[in-house]
């Protein structure tokens, strides 16, 4: 998508802002704006510049979740292929990532507006957030693979309790849980985002960034640690012949920031048993 209507892309300093903007509608989800969200982070995980990608909503709320402003939801029309719910659109994206992703939310951020947020690697929050999964209250069905995500975040117990209630909740007790890391005072939260954002960018590798955050995501769910170990004895075999690792090392000794040259696209060790998926 060469132009967006319902987001902006906006990338300085090695840094992506992909921004919902449709804050007239307390920026409400729509499925044109799943698939320009799918878009833009596609963009950003391509374009070797990128380091890091800061996710936030413009106005005083991230999104309310679906606009239900037309009297119901929109089913996009008759799809090609099999129908892809809109909130998984944006979800299952930043879960294929292979560049961090930080979600700075404030004000709502509700059923889809809480959903699509959960692949990300970090969610920061302001202390005038509040979240739910409201679906239960709308007769409807969890998205976003939300019930996938979310128990892995906050343990079983606390899913059931948010998504069976289907109640609100605050920053707090968001972060008392682990759905987010850290809260802010509003006007504190975006530039803490980008703060983040910069230390990512300036002090890691981004080939180890990309093993490291689907390592996690794809071997963790395993049933033994034995096929993981096997996949770090490959990976920590060849860090001789890894310039990066070769540059962390030497700039550690040499009391310096490293310079890392590896490049995603290029780089990524072919074995990966998840780059066939």
């Amino acid at each position: 998508m060469a132009e967006y209507a319902e987001i902006t892309y906006t990338v300085e300093d090695r840094i992506a802002t992909i921004t919902l903007n449709r804050p007239q509608a307390r920026n409400g989800y729509t499925v044109r704006m799943s698939d320009e969200l799918a878009d833009a982070f596609g963009r950003a995980d391509s374009d070797e510049e990128v380091r890091v990608v800061v996710f936030t909503g413009a106005g005083d709320h991230f999104c309310v979740g679906a606009d239900l402003s037309q009297g119901g939801f929109d089913f996009d029309g008759e799809p090609d292929g099999p129908w892809q719910e809109p909130a998984g659109r944006c979800a299952k994206r930043i879960f294929l990532m292979n560049k961090p992703v930080i979600a700075a939310l404030r004000g709502a951020a509700v059923g889809a507006g809480i959903t699509i947020t959960l692949s990300a690697d970090y969610r920061l929050a302001a202390t005038d957030a509040r979240f739910g999964f409201v679906f239960t209250r709308r007769g409807i069905f969890p998205e976003g693979a939300s019930a996938w995500f979310l128990p892995r975040l906050v343990g079983m117990g606390t899913a059931l309790d948010w998504m069976i209630s289907g109640r609100l909740f605050g920053a707090e007790e968001a972060r008392a849980a682990g759905l987010v890391q850290r809260v802010y005072e509003p006007d504190e939260l975006l530039g803490k985002a980008y703060e983040l954002a910069r230390e990512i960018a300036a002090s890691t590798a981004p080939v180890s960034v990309a093993v490291t955050r689907q390592l996690l995501y794809r071997m963790s769910g395993l049933d033994s640690p034995l096929p993981v170990h096997e996949l770090d004895s490959k990976l920590i075999a060849g860090l001789p012949a890894h310039a990066d690792s070769v540059e962390g090392v030497v700039s550690f000794f040499e009391k310096r920031p490293p310079k890392f040259t590896l490049e995603v696209g290029k780089a990524l060790p072919a074995y990966l048993p998840w780059l066939d998926s």
